[in-house]
């Protein structure tokens, strides 16, 4: 797949880059520096795209390798009962997901309790925790490790 060099605002937006969980040709994975759930991430197609059509088949090709490598990592990190993908679009126009692990019970991480507050239905993007730079730094090296292959 040919590499995309391009970091876009939206995953400056997201704290590119100290957030970023994994890097693919495509896309780039990066923690949500606000957790409405443990482990949630935003999942950033490295293309020019405003329009989830107006990706390339690579990026539609590596999606699925990108989603299993999500799943694998945060459902044995974190056991979630069910994982949500959002592409709301509506700030941050480059292509992306919220990706949204979702808790039937709190989660605890590092002493830090996280909640779903919206299950067992929509998630409630407004109520999260927010992330100091070492908790941020802590998640992020968690998952990374967890990572398969050499992505981040």
């Amino acid at each position: 797949m040919k590499q995309q060099p391009t970091v876009n605002d939206t995953m400056k937006t997201f704290g590119y880059p100290a957030t970023v969980i994994a890097d693919y040709g495509c896309w780039t994975a990066l923690l949500r520096p606000q957790q409405p759930t443990l482990g949630a991430l935003v999942l950033v197609c490295k293309e020019p795209a405003a329009h989830f059509s107006a990706i390339s088949g690579d990026a539609f090709q590596e999606l699925k390798q990108v989603t299993a490598d999500i799943e694998g990592v945060l459902g044995s990190a974190f056991g979630f009962d069910k994982i949500n993908y959002l592409m709301l679009m509506m700030v941050d126009p480059d292509v992306h997901f919220h990706v949204l692990p979702r808790y039937a019970e709190e989660k605890e991480f590092a002493g830090v309790r996280f909640p779903d507050p919206g299950w067992p239905r929509v998630p409630d993007l407004g109520q999260a925790v927010t992330l100091d730079d070492g908790l941020r730094d802590r998640l992020v090296a968690f998952l990374r490790d967890r990572w398969p292959g050499e992505r981040a």
